[in-house]
C-alpha cells in the first residue's frame, strides 16, 4: 500500500537515529569530562585565592590590604602577661661609677639668711648623669715619611708608611666600617648612607666610593667565607632555605645555609642542585639538614628533618578547604602540636631523650592518622592515557609527603636537639628580603655576591656576640676578626 514506509526506509532511519545517539553520547561524555576539568580548575583557583600567610608559606606582606582578618600565628597562648617577663634583664640606663666629666652644682648663698656658703663643707651629693655623644667630626691624622741622609755613607733612607696608609688622602678604617655597615647591616640605600655620614660627621662620601668600599670589604673577607663554608659542611645540624632575589632586573635565587652561630649566603641563577653543587656545602655535608621539603634537598645523602611550621600552615589550609580531608588534617595538626609540647616538657624536666614509651605513642598515633588520611582519599578515576603524572590535590600531596618522610617529620621527637621547625634559616633570610624591598634589585652580579659575603660574615659575628662595627673595622685594618668555628655534638 502506497505511503507506508518500507523495510529499507525503516532500517535507514534507525541507523540515522543510532548515529545521532552515538554522537550525542560522545558529546555528553566530552562535556562531562570538560565539566569535571573546569570544576577541578575552579576548586584549584579557589584554593589559591584562599591561600595566604596563615595557611601557606606566603609572607604576610603578600596578603594585601583586602585580606580577611585571620590569626597570624600558629603559636598557642603561653598564659604569660604581655610585656617584659620577670626573668628578663632589660636594658635600663644606669649610673656609671666613673663618669667622663663631673660638673658640680653648689649653692652660693643660703636662701633663708643670704649668707655666703663658700668654704662650708657639703653634707651629701645627689648624682644625675647625662649620657650623650661628643661632638662628631672627622679627625684628620697626617702621616709624614721623613727622608734622612746618613752622615757617614751619604745613603738616603725614607720612613715607611703603615700598611693601611696607601694613598695621599683616604678614609680611615672606622669611617669605612661605618659606611659599609650602613648599607650592609642597616640596609640603607647608598645615597641615604652617604647623606647620613654627611649629616653626622661632615664626611662627603660619594655612592661610587661607597660601592668601592663594599667591594674591598668583600675581597678581604674571601678567606673568612671559605672557613665558614668548611665549618658548615662539617656541622652536625644545618638549616637550609632559599628565596627569590632580583639581580640586574632578572630573577635569581638566594641560598642560605646556617646554624645557631654561623651563616652563609650565596646567590645563583638556579634554585636546585646546580646551585647547591656550585655553592659546595651540601654535597660535602654529612649531618642532618633541616629544610622545607624542596625536592633537590633529598638528592643528598645526609639525614633530613622537615620544617613542621610549614606542615602546620599547610594542614590549616586543608582543614579550611579540604572537604573529606579535614578530619585527618585536623588530627595531624593536633598531634604535631602535642608532640612538640611533649618534647619541650621532657627537655624542661631533664628527660632527654624523650622516654621511649612516649615516642612510641606519638609514632603509633601518627601512623594511625596517616592511614585515616589515605582512607579518606577518593577512589581512582579511570581516565584515558596521557603523558605525565596526574595532578593531585594539595591535601594528597601533603599526605604523601607525611607518609614518605615520617622519620624526617618526627626527627625532633627522637632527638630534642633537632628543632621542630626551620625558623633559624627563615630568620637568617628575612633581612635579605628587607634589603630587596629597600633597593628592589641588585644592579650588578658583583654587588649581589659582595652583599652575600659581607652579610653572611656580619650575621655570623652578631650571632657570636661581636659588634658589627668592631668586625668591619678589623676587616679594613687588614686582619678580620675570625669567628669561632667550633662544632656542636652530632644529633642522632
Amino acid at each position: 500500500m502506497t505511503g507506508e514506509p518500507t523495510i529499507t526506509t525503516v532500517q535507514s532511519e534507525n541507523a540515522r537515529l543510532r548515529a545521532e545517539l552515538t554522537t550525542a553520547q560522545e558529546t555528553i561524555a566530552a562535556l562531562t569530562a570538560q565539566l569535571a576539568l573546569l570544576a577541578e580548575r575552579i576548586s584549584e583557583l579557589e584554593g589559591q585565592r584562599a591561600t595566604d600567610s596563615h595557611n601557606s608559606s606566603k609572607p604576610p606582606a603578600s596578603d594585601g590590604p583586602g585580606a580577611r582578618p585571620r590569626p597570624r600565628s600558629l603559636r598557642e597562648r603561653s598564659g604569660k602577661r604581655p610585656g617584659g617577663q620577670p626573668e628578663h634583664r632589660g636594658a635600663t640606663l644606669r649610673l656609671v661609677e666613673t663618669p667622663d666629666a663631673v660638673v658640680p652644682h653648689r649653692p652660693a648663698t643660703c636662701p633663708r639668711c643670704q649668707q655666703p656658703l663658700e668654704g662650708v663643707p657639703g653634707q651629701s651629693v645627689e648624682r644625675r648623669q647625662v649620657h650623650d655623644l661628643p661632638p662628631l667630626r672627622l679627625v684628620v691624622t697626617e702621616h709624614r715619611a721623613e727622608r734622612v741622609s746618613c752622615p757617614w755613607c751619604q745613603t738616603t733612607t725614607t720612613g715607611v708608611f703603615p700598611p693601611d696608609v696607601s694613598a695621599p688622602v683616604q678614609y680611615g678604617p672606622q669611617v669605612r666600617a661605618v659606611a659599609v655597615s650602613l648599607v650592609q647591616a642597616q640596609l640603607l640605600p647608598y645615597g641615604r648612607a652617604c647623606a647620613v655620614l654627611q649629616d653626622l660627621v661632615g664626611c662627603t662620601l660619594t655612592a661610587g666610593t661607597l660601592a668601592a668600599l663594599v667591594q674591598e670589604c668583600a675581597a678581604r673577607l674571601a678567606p673568612t667565607e671559605v672557613a665558614i663554608k668548611e665549618a658548615l659542611a662539617q656541622a652536625a645540624l644545618l638549616h637550609n632555605d632559599e628565596t627569590g632575589l632580583t639581580v640586574e632586573g632578572r630573577g635569581q635565587w638566594l641560598h642560605v645555609a646556617s646554624t645557631a652561630t654561623l651563616t652563609h649566603y650565596a646567590v645563583h641563577p638556579q634554585r636546585g642542585t646546580a646551585a647547591t653543587a656550585a655553592i659546595g656545602i651540601l654535597p660535602r655535608f654529612g649531618g642532618r639538614s633541616v629544610h622545607d621539603g624542596w625536592a633537590p634537598y633529598w638528592t643528598y645523602g645526609c639525614r633530613h628533618a622537615l620544617c613542621n611550621a610549614h606542615h602546620l600552615r599547610e594542614l590549616t589550609w586543608v582543614v579550611e578547604h579540604g572537604g573529606a580531608d579535614r578530619a585527618w588534617a585536623e588530627a595531624m595538626s593536633t598531634l604535631l602540636r602535642t608532640a612538640k609540647a611533649t618534647v619541650d616538657a621532657a627537655v624542661l624536666a631533664g628527660q632527654t631523650p624523650v622516654p621511649a614509651a612516649q615516642q612510641a605513642e606519638i609514632v603509633a598515633r601518627y601512623q594511625e592518622i596517616i592511614a585515616q588520611g589515605h582512607a579518606a582519599q577518593p577512589p581512582p578515576v579511570r581516565e584515558p592515557p596521557r603523558r605525565g603524572r596526574r595532578k593531585q590535590s594539595k591535601a594528597k600531596n601533603l599526605l604523601d609527603r607525611l607518609t614518605t618522610h615520617q622519620e624526617a617529620v618526627l626527627a625532633f621527637v627522637a632527638d630534642p636537639r633537632i628543632p621542630f621547625d626551620n625558623n633559624q634559616a627563615e630568620r637568617d633570610i628575612r633581612m635579605v628580603k628587607v634589603q630587596q624591598k629597600v633597593s628592589g634589585t641588585f644592579r650588578s652580579e658583583a654587588g649581589a655576591h659582595a652583599f652575600c659575603r659581607i652579610r653572611g660574615y656580619l650575621s655570623t659575628m652578631r650571632k657570636q656576640g661581636i659588634r658589627v662595627l668592631d668586625a668591619l673595622e678589623s676587616v679594613f685594618l687588614g686582619h678580620p676578626l675570625a669567628p669561632s668555628l667550633s662544632l656542636d655534638p652530632q644529633p642522632e
